[in-house]
């Protein structure tokens, strides 16, 4: 076999269990070919998808761009639960580096994804040969080597025999709860077709489990003391909560401890909106309740969070002189931040060994806390339901208006994807999440254009084991101008995508950001020129709803909110690849959001001559200085 034959083999046979479910490791394989893959990889897949029907044929899905057939493979092993991942084949050269986005975003998020480029000669018969980076001081350095960095595992296979090693590394770190992320395969094009002979074990069916790791019982023990003492504390969920399905539990440990949940973009739905317990997001993007229980809270429970600094406000959030951190994460990287208290687990597993440990010795917070939380939860959903109310159902929507129309209609069948721009922030404090699965925000790497092909992905995950679920891509024209493409695949595939396009005519999100930091909003609009040299003219004429429809999907525009009622609630039912499209209006303070209710850090020019700035500046020290680390 040649190489590239052997490793589409192998990889058709590896298979993950966790909780005595398997599942297949690496279930299809996206591709767009060129001279470095199409005669090595492209031709293993032909016999891969041609072979025998006896379980080890590898699928093959066309993608129109390398970054968004990694983020369609991001989609997947998300809904998957990390479980199953997709594989990612290009050519050399441009096809190569394409992928270095949707690494980082995949490895940023913990997210499983095998990515396998084309690469020059190993052999070096000339130099330099097409999309060949010289290099003066290094005769080894490809293009491929800029995927290092963003990849939790990288090697290049300069001898078949050398496949085999790196192949068995590459599968243990994609199943490795506490490893996976990106992993790069870098594959010589002479060497993809050099035939070998291959050990017969090699294709052996293989079983990678997926560690549960149990606490360190004197871990577990000062984390139960920790407990005890506290007398206001707050669980922040993250995503591993998500990614261990350690739901049901966290909500049988708020059902022991009445300790209320604040959540990340990530880890949103860990507990239903209406669930007692949750109080929103938390940080810069999150609700009212949570940042005020996190600026009085004296013990912090992170559940699988990497505490970036929209959860932390920047480390302003967390105000009590006397705050102390627990971290239950399967990492020890993330589980010693902010100077905690580690408890490296499985975050279920740790949840039920804390469980069992409080279960003994009484521990709930007081009445009058949970009276507190509860209460100022229920002011919080006045304020959600007064940005939803749509009084006037012939005005143009306000991007709000437009997430309560869509509020009203889903069911906890629904997934909503979103990435960038200002709707994560209005999702993180006003989206009702409805299921564990519904709220699919990626803000990790908050990558413009990963929605669709995300969409995709989830889509594929869901499709095979279920009845149909409505999947909704929720997209600016700013980030639908990034990566449009996969509306191709959609099609091809017939996938009931339903995406949702808000039309603000520019960057609504870094435009408002700009204003505040002394910016101007400069280059944040999508005008003409105008007479004062700037971008200040009639917004351009680009119609993105006969984009969408020359691409294949069926595009329902709506001007109104009684037109957009009906357009979602007809595209929820189509059974194939559906656009809406809506020109939103501009909030004023009463149909807007409510503002953020935490501090995000994004420095302001130290000198400069204009007042935007200036004022910015003293607003930024003013804010700056609330600043703590936590020792």
């Amino acid at each position: 076999m040649t190489t590239a034959q052997a490793l589409i083999a192998f990889l058709a046979r590896q298979y993950t269990e966790r909780d005595g479910r398997h599942h297949r490791l690496i279930s299809a394989t996206w591709g767009i070919f060129g001279h470095g893959n199409v005669a090595g990889i492209g031709q293993a897949l032909v016999e891969a998808g041609n072979g025998p029907r006896n379980g080890t044929r590898m699928p093959y899905l066309q993608g129109r761009n390398e970054q968004a057939m990694v983020h369609a493979a991001v989609g997947y092993a998300r809904q998957s639960g990390r479980l199953s991942a997709h594989a990612v084949t290009t050519s050399i050269g441009p096809g190569a580096t394409n992928l270095v986005t949707g690494a980082a975003l995949a490895t940023v998020n913990h997210l499983p994804v095998l990515l396998l480029p084309g690469d020059t000669f190993a052999t070096r018969p000339a130099d330099p040969v097409l999309q060949q980076l010289e290099v003066p001081y290094a005769g080894d350095v490809s293009v491929n080597d800029c995927l290092r960095p963003v990849s939790r595992y990288f090697d290049r296979i300069t001898r078949p025999e050398a496949l085999i090693p790196a192949a068995l590394q590459a599968m243990r770190v994609l199943a490795d709860p506490a490893e996976t992320g990106a992993v790069t395969l870098a594959l010589p094009q002479d060497v993809q077709a050099e035939a070998y002979d291959w050990p017969e074990e090699f294709f052996a069916e293989r079983v990678w489990r997926v560690r549960r790791p149990a606490p360190d019982p004197a871990e577990l023990e000062q984390a139960v003391r920790a407990v005890r003492s506290a007398r206001r504390p707050l669980i922040v969920a993250g995503g591993g909560v998500r990614h261990s399905g350690a739901e049901e539990t966290l909500a049988a440990f708020t059902a022991a401890t009445r300790i209320p949940v604040a959540s990340t973009q990530a880890g949103k739905g860990s507990l239903r909106h209406d669930h007692p317990a949750d109080v929103g997001g938390i940080g810069h993007t999150g609700t009212a309740t949570a940042d005020e229980l996190a600026r009085a809270a004296d013990l912090v429970i992170g559940i699988g969070t990497r505490y970036t600094d929209f959860t932390t406000a920047s480390g302003t959030l967390f105000e009590n002189p006397a705050v102390r951190f627990l971290n239950l994460n399967i990492t020890g990287f993330d589980a010693h931040k902010l100077a905690a208290l580690p408890l490296v687990a499985d975050a279920r597993t740790g949840l039920e060994a804390l469980t069992s440990a409080l279960a003994g010795r009484g521990y709930r917070v007081d009445p009058a806390y949970e009276t507190e939380y509860t209460g100022a939860k229920e002011v919080w959903e006045e304020r959600v339901e007064a940005a939803f109310t749509t009084p006037d159902p012939t005005a143009r929507p306000t991007q709000v208006q437009i997430l309560g129309l869509l509020d009203a209609l889903v069911t906890e069948d629904d997934i909503l994807i979103n990435a960038a721009g200002s709707l994560p922030g209005d999702l993180h404090k006003l989206w009702r999440a409805r299921s564990r699965d519904q709220y699919h925000v990626e803000y990790g790497y908050s990558c413009m254009g990963y929605e669709i092909p995300a969409a995709i992905g989830v889509l594929l995950a869901t499709a095979p084991h279920q009845r149909p679920r409505p999947v909704w891509a929720l997209v600016g024209d700013g980030t639908y101008l990034m990566n449009p493409t996969e509306i191709v695949t959609a099609v091809q595939e017939n996938l009931p995508l339903k995406l949702l396009i808000l039309q603000n005519h520019g960057y609504a999100s870094i435009g408002g950001l700009s204003e505040a930091v002394g910016g101007e909003r400069l280059g944040t609009a999508y005008r003409h020129r105008g007479a004062d040299g700037g971008f200040t003219g009639p917004p351009l004429p680009v119609d993105l709803a006969a984009n969408a429809a020359s691409l294949g999907m069926r595009v329902l525009r709506a001007t109104t909110i009684d037109d957009l009622r009906k357009a979602l609630a007809e595209a929820r039912g189509a059974e194939g690849p559906t656009c809406v499209y809506v020109e939103t209006e501009t909030p004023d303070t009463v149909s807007g959001p409510p503002p953020a209710q935490a501090w995000w850090d994004v420095p302001v020019a130290e000198t400069a001559t204009r007042p935007a700035a200036v004022e910015a500046r003293e607003e930024y020290d003013r804010r700056a200085a609330a600043r703590r680390h936590h020792l």
